[in-house]
């Protein structure tokens, strides 16, 4: 008997809320992966107490973020806030002197109007510090696209790519500050020796996890130009006309969208490498985009699927649920797909079809190639009418938020966090096996549980 595979995906939206971790939490990230920022989040006593549970840094360790609490004064607009904004960046100044300061906005900034764009430009001008306004709040994003909206703002300030000639390369000295002078024209006489336009890759991952992509593209004689987040924000890359771009994970949309549309940058759009399917796929298509015949990756993705198989065969035949939380649900449940799991839902705070494009395309291929049904993906899904659903379904698996994954566990249905494939090494050929150990860890615990004969025992 065969399986009938629907052709097309089928999306659906219910309540329209954001059933996910706060966005402000990118800063747990991206003060880290920035080395030489400060970032600055305005908001209230309950945004630092989720930062400081969150984040599980203590004040006095002194990390390089910190909060700009919003008391009463300012919110009934008795203090001012340009005077109380640079009291804070001036004493930043003074304890850490950053290459750059990052506002953070929150759901308290969009409510009471605060002006922080129209605040930055003069301030900056005033301390000689550059400061980006990221508004990564509750009420309009959901918890990874924190991430995106620092990275479209950094994207305004990377400086821009500009070659007259083959003997030099021009740069504005009155746009672009000194310090990026000399990462300028690295760059240029490095771009002439490639045998491909520039290409920047946008998304912030561990810098090991980076290495080996920018290693697997070696491999193929691509060269990568720079990172977006670089770094250090003074090494930020070059961008301009001419420049290809290619993201590494799935909730960028908005930063490739700035990358097109505000610096004229050319996008590649491929499928995102998590799970050697994945990352078999970016590369062919990154190979495609500069006419370069990829090597050895079939050889390379056998190789990596024939070390798994003890996972394969725990996870082969085995039913799992997304209730949706970091927009990383279609790489995932592609990933899960192709090492033999049937995906019931696919929930998803957020969905942009035009980038996620090349994903959805391997997804429905993988399905077809699987011979097991496309899934039903859910964007901004119904928790209660999910957890219906679940009763009906049965799923061995449901990854979910934090906040479901008890309730779940005492009705018996096996949890893994969503937040932690955020956090987690998961990109590449090489991370495939940490991958599936988050994945199949509550599988082999309770696995472990029942032959222990705990399972059996009643109150």
């Amino acid at each position: 008997m065969s399986i009938k595979t629907i052709e097309t995906p089928i999306f659906e939206c219910e309540t329209g809320n954001y059933h996910t971790f706060c966005p402000i939490s990118c800063v747990a990230w991206l003060y880290q992966k920035i080395e030489d920022s400060f970032f600055l989040v305005i908001g209230t006593k309950t945004c630092g107490y989720f930062l400081q549970n969150a984040l599980g840094v203590m004040i006095f360790a002194e990390p390089r973020y910190a909060m700009a609490e919003l008391e009463e004064g300012d919110i009934s607009a008795k203090l001012n806030d340009y005077g109380e904004l640079r009291r804070l960046c001036l004493q930043i100044r003074k304890d850490r002197n950053p290459s750059v300061i990052v506002w953070i906005g929150t759901c308290t900034t969009e409510i009471i109007k605060m002006d922080l764009e129209g605040i930055a430009p003069k301030l900056e001008t005033e301390i000689g510090i550059p400061i980006v306004v990221a508004r990564a709040n509750g009420l309009d994003y959901a918890f990874t696209q924190g991430e995106d909206t620092v990275l479209a703002a950094l994207t305004h300030r990377c400086p821009e790519h500009r070659i007259s000639s083959d003997k030099q390369c021009q740069i504005d000295q009155k746009i672009f500050p000194d310090l990026l002078t000399k990462q300028i024209k690295k760059n240029y006489w490095e771009d002439k020796s490639d045998n491909h336009p520039p290409l920047v890759l946008f998304g912030s991952l561990p810098s090991t996890v980076a290495s080996q992509l920018n290693l697997e593209l070696k491999r193929q004689s691509i060269r990568v130009s720079g990172w977006l987040p670089a770094q250090r924000y003074t090494e930020l890359p070059s961008l301009g006309k001419g420049i290809y771009v290619c993201g590494v994970n799935p909730f960028l949309s908005r930063t490739a969208t700035t990358l097109m549309r505000r610096r004229g940058c050319k996008l590649i759009g491929a499928p995102f490498p998590i799970g050697p399917d994945g990352t078999r796929a970016w590369i062919e298509k990154i190979c495609s985009a500069f006419s370069i015949q990829p090597k050895g990756l079939e050889e390379r993705e056998n190789q990596v699927w024939n070390n798994l198989r003890d996972y394969l065969d725990l996870l082969r035949g085995k039913s799992v649920f997304f209730m949706g939380d970091n927009l990383l649900e279609i790489s995932l449940s592609r990933f899960l797909i192709r090492c033999g799991m049937i995906v019931y839902e696919i929930g998803i705070p957020y969905m942009d079809e035009r980038y996620q494009a090349s994903e959805l395309a391997l997804l429905q291929s993988t399905c077809n190639k699987m011979h097991i049904p496309m899934p039903r993906i859910v964007e901004k899904p119904d928790n209660y009418n999910q957890i219906q659903r679940m009763r009906e379904l049965e799923p061995d698996l449901a990854i979910t938020g934090m906040a479901h994954a008890n309730p779940l566990e005492a009705r018996g249905i096996n949890t893994k966090w969503s937040v932690e494939f955020t956090f987690a090494q998961i990109h590449g050929f090489t991370n495939v096996k940490d991958l599936l150990e988050l994945i199949t860890r509550p599988l082999r615990r309770n696995d472990s549980l029942r032959d222990l004969g705990w399972t059996n025992l009643s109150v």
